[in-house]
């Protein structure tokens, strides 16, 4: 297609909302910007807190470490860690900068304030609710539907913000319906490097510094220097091993932004960093690295728009799937080698379940990154994977949908069941 200048300004737009900077994994930042959120309303330091969530904010916030807080962890910690220390202009680097004296603080918070937790009444996937009380006066907040959406905020009864929670997660945002694999190899190709580059060079340089810091320092399994010691220093060894290191350094703590996609830093780490190493081994220009970044990104979103932004789907495979065929871009790969690159890995991959954030979800994103990889050099010796081969069908976003079902319908059950194995597991070591 030719692009005109609506169907082009969505596309910008798309990335600009995705493509957003955090600090720290996802679910608890939107947990410690509400609550900051509702402590600013209330104007006083809350005497007592009420937190209602969904199960998959449980499960995403359970094992993860919550930075600057001195490697706590959990639901409390992060709501304390707002309430106390949090600037909700910053939105989701909302903790970026906490004091040693803070964190004093946001453990003498949380030893000396009760903070009772409990689920959402909704059925919704995303659903946030904090209510602090000071005395005779409270504030609330709540987030639906993804991590900076603010469907209602009052304070002492009074009505601040109060909008309709749409069926449609998605209502507020860019239709995503208009993407598709061959459009986004065009816009691709043909975007201005202006219109772009302060998302994506910011994209780089972030996610590619916490990579860093993941391979120079023992966070989590350490699985990005696993993968190098153990396997060697080749190109291939090394865009799964990046990539992973961000995610051993996110899931532990690191102190250092990410930039998101699809509200995920994981997502953002996977679909960027391999891409960022590739093109240092092949010598590509930064604006090849851009258009190669643009694509990977936009086809995470592509896949994510139809399984949502919280399943029992790891949202991982989407990602190392993608940077499967931003790489085969970078190689000079067009609409053919992109299509047949993700339909491969998805036929390979899709089915691995999200069992929350925490460390071996670099583990998750190695694996991904690497089917991504085999789908393309399948692609380049000639071998696919056809339809009828499982869930692969006659076109690549057919096939897309397909994955987007068994994500979105046929895992539900097993989301519920991880989350009841979850809380099970704490119960009985606790």
């Amino acid at each position: 297609m030719i692009f005109g200048d609506r169907i082009y300004q969505d596309y910008i737009a798309i990335l600009k909302e995705e493509l957003m900077p955090a600090m720290g994994c996802t679910e608890p930042i939107a947990l410690a910007y509400a609550a900051a959120l509702a402590r600013e309303q209330l104007s006083a330091m809350p005497d007592r807190v009420k937190v209602e969530v969904s199960g998959n904010i449980i499960k995403n916030v359970k094992s993860v470490v919550v930075p600057n807080t001195g490697g706590m962890k959990g639901i409390a910690s992060s709501v304390a860690a707002g309430i106390v220390a949090g600037d909700s202009d910053k939105v989701l680097e909302v903790i970026s900068d906490v004091t040693d004296e803070q964190r004093v603080r946001i453990r003498e918070f949380l030893r000396n304030v009760p903070i009772e937790i409990g689920g959402a009444s909704s059925q919704l996937v995303f659903d946030i609710s904090i209510t602090v009380f000071s005395g005779e006066c409270s504030a609330n907040v709540r987030l639906v539907n993804n991590h900076t959406n603010i469907c209602h905020m009052e304070c002492n009864g009074s009505v601040l913000i109060d909008t309709e929670i749409n069926e449609q997660p998605e209502d507020n945002l860019t239709d995503k319906s208009i993407l598709n694999t061959a459009d986004i190899v065009e816009f691709a190709d043909m975007v201005r490097i202006e219109d772009i580059e302060p998302i994506i060079s910011r994209q780089a340089e972030y996610n590619y510094a916490i990579a860093t810091e993941g391979m120079k320092s023992n966070y989590g399994g350490s699985v990005g220097q696993v993968i190098i010691d153990t396997m060697g220093n080749s190109v291939w060894n090394r865009v799964r091993a990046m990539a992973a290191a961000g995610s051993d350094a996110r899931m532990s703590g690191c102190e250092l932004p990410v930039v998101i996609l699809s509200g995920s830093g994981n997502q953002g780490i996977t679909a960027s960093v391999p891409l960022i190493e590739y093109a240092k081994e092949i010598g590509a220009s930064k604006e090849q690295l851009y258009r190669a970044l643009v694509l990977s990104d936009l086809l995470t979103v592509h896949q994510k728009a139809s399984i949502g932004r919280l399943s029992a789907f790891c949202g991982a495979v989407s990602a190392g799937c993608a940077a499967g065929a931003g790489i085969a871009y970078l190689d000079g790969g067009k609409v053919e080698a992109v299509a047949h690159t993700i339909v491969n890995a998805l036929a390979i991959i899709s089915g691995m379940v999200c069992d929350g954030a925490k460390a071996s979800c670099a583990g998750k994103i190695a694996a991904s990154v690497e089917a991504g990889i085999l789908g393309y050099n399948m692609y380049k010796c000639g071998r696919e994977f056809r339809s009828g081969d499982g869930i692969v069908t006659k076109g690549v976003d057919k096939t897309i949908a397909n994955v987007g079902k068994l994500a979105r319908d046929g895992m539900r059950q097993t989301d519920k069941e991880i989350l009841r194995i979850m809380l099970y597991d704490v119960e009985r070591t606790d």
